[in-house]
């Protein structure tokens, strides 16, 4: 009741401090993720968006003209844009350090990727202030809330080819909570933190009692500890030794063909001192050569490598584009003791390819970077075979998308994500995308195999903890142990259906039934 006081006492017939505190309250939410991994965070946040729209509704109610009115669109936007803005601000890096971008145009460029982004959460509040916040008990409530909150993130997954980043749920694996990510995914998690927000704020407002909240709290944590021993996957074959190979070559470099023979000379040196190990992978891009001009070299590699060795590694590949013009696939290959070959289906939009080419190719330096042309690969690829166990690969972005790395994960023994995060600079971004490995790894039961070019190197295990991992930023070797698992998780074999299902179930009751009725 305070808080919902406090903001009162501020709201204005603009309501300008409220449109503040909302982006407060989303800017909060990143602090929820890697590096600083305060899960409860997600909670807090919106236990203050919660507050700042029951602010706005008491404020509109004691104005009798429209236009006075503040708008639970205009508060929705200024909660993504503190969200986005705090959250993805690594694009700038990404389009000014790497992009060739000066400062004001990059600077540009980056506000309007999140003030578009913050246009989601915009018509999420104001979806909910219109049809949910005030037609049943506060419990129902905050209930479609949260329900609410995970269809716009599963929006986020396809939407204008996605975006899933800053999903709150992925806060979870690194939490007591862990348990509930192989029961329903990333989603669920969702739902259960946003729901938590929305239980102590109504605690807060006095509507509900405080043992009901205790007595969520304490069913939660029972339930979590409960799920953290259930063992979903078995180990199935014996243990690989395995290396990830970083090594830290400079975006700005990689491509330029005076420096090809010193980074393949770099790998190989690298690679000269794994004596031990039966599965070697090497990161995105690693081999600055196409396929088949890479052939000799890797040969080479293997030839220097123990007897019955596999290497997986990056490297692009010349394919025809469907206009007849050059592209290529951003692709990973397994060599040695190993087969197949994998290209990258999910592209991310300007750094590997160009919307709408004709209009924006060549208009400024960000929209003509090397290697932009790639093409995706096709939905139905066979998996790779590395030491007689079946791998999916993803390649860097891919790995964000939970029921795309689902499905790729169902019938292989082993995951391997490759990446090349230089594109983040020292930002919070090659942390977070490391965080959403290892929610990848937790959700399907499986190992995960993370090589990147300066990091963050890393080897996950089943249950989404780091067991092994390279510093940043210099060349390094990973070294650990991997192991096939056999058998699926309930993520794995029903994905987030279950969860899109019930939210949309109680969107539908919640919208039909009037106030005050129960169900």
């Amino acid at each position: 009741m305070a808080i919902s006081r406090a903001l009162q006492q501020f709201s204005t017939r603009k309501g300008l401090p409220i449109y503040l505190l909302a982006a407060v309250s989303g800017g909060l939410l990143p602090l929820s993720f890697a590096p600083y991994s305060l899960w409860m965070m997600t909670p807090v946040s919106v236990l203050l968006l919660l507050s700042c729209i029951n602010a706005l509704q008491r404020a509109n109610n004691s104005f009798s003209q429209p236009k006075e009115k503040a708008s639970a669109f205009t508060l929705g936007w200024f909660f993504g844009l503190g969200l986005f803005g705090t959250g993805v601000s690594w694009v700038y890096v990404s389009i000014h350090d790497y992009g060739y971008t000066g400062i004001p145009l990059a600077l540009l460029l980056t506000l309007a990727f999140i003030m578009g982004l913050a246009l989601l959460p915009a018509l999420q509040i104001s979806l909910y202030q219109r049809f949910f916040a005030k037609k049943q008990s506060p419990l129902l409530s905050i209930t479609s809330f949260a329900a609410l909150w995970v269809l716009f993130e599963w929006l986020r997954t396809w939407l204008l080819t996605g975006f899933p980043w800053l999903f709150a749920g992925n806060a979870l694996v690194d939490s007591p909570l862990v348990g509930w990510l192989p029961l329903g995914g990333v989603f669920t998690a969702s739902f259960l933190l946003v729901l938590t927000g929305g239980v102590f704020y109504l605690a807060l407002q006095r509507k509900i009692k405080l043992r009901s909240l205790l007595a969520l709290m304490v069913t939660l944590l029972v339930a979590s500890a409960g799920l953290n021993h259930i063992q979903w996957t078995e180990p199935s074959q014996p243990k690989l030794q395995v290396a990830l190979v970083q090594g830290n070559i400079d975006q700005n470099l990689k491509w330029k063909p005076q420096y090809r023979q010193q980074f393949l000379q770099l790998y190989r040196n690298l690679t000269q001192d794994i004596q031990d190990a039966d599965l070697v992978i090497w990161p995105e891009t690693a081999v600055p050569l196409l396929l088949e001009q890479s052939k000799p070299y890797l040969a080479q590699i293997i030839s220097e490598l123990p007897e019955k060795t596999a290497l997986i590694t990056g490297l692009p590949q010349r394919a025809v584009s469907t206009d007849g013009n050059q592209a290529f696939y951003n692709s990973v290959i397994a060599t040695g003791d190993a087969d197949g070959i994998y290209h990258k289906q999910k592209l991310v939009p300007f750094g590997e390819y160009v919307p709408l080419e004709s209009l924006f190719r060549g208009m400024i330096s960000f929209f003509n970077l090397p290697m932009s042309s790639f093409i995706a690969g096709d939905s139905a690829q066979p998996l790779l075979v590395a030491k007689g166990q079946s791998i999916a690969p993803f390649i860097c972005y891919e790995v964000v998308y939970p029921d795309f790395v689902r499905q790729q994960a169902q019938s292989s023994d082993l995951l391997v994500t490759i990446s090349n995060d230089s594109w983040f600079g020292h930002s919070v971004g090659p942390l977070q995308h490391l965080q959403m490995a290892q929610v990848r790894a937790a959700e399907n039961g499986r190992y995960m195999l993370r090589g990147t070019n300066n990091g963050v190197t890393a080897i996950i295990d089943p249950q989404g903890r780091i067991t092994a991992s390279a510093p940043q930023f210099e060349p390094a070797i990973v070294r650990g142990e991997a192991q096939s698992m056999s058998g699926h998780t309930a993520f794995s074999r029903y994905g987030s259906t279950p969860i899109l299902l019930l939210c949309a179930v109680i969107l539908l009751l919640c919208f039909n039934l009037k106030k005050g009725r129960s169900i």
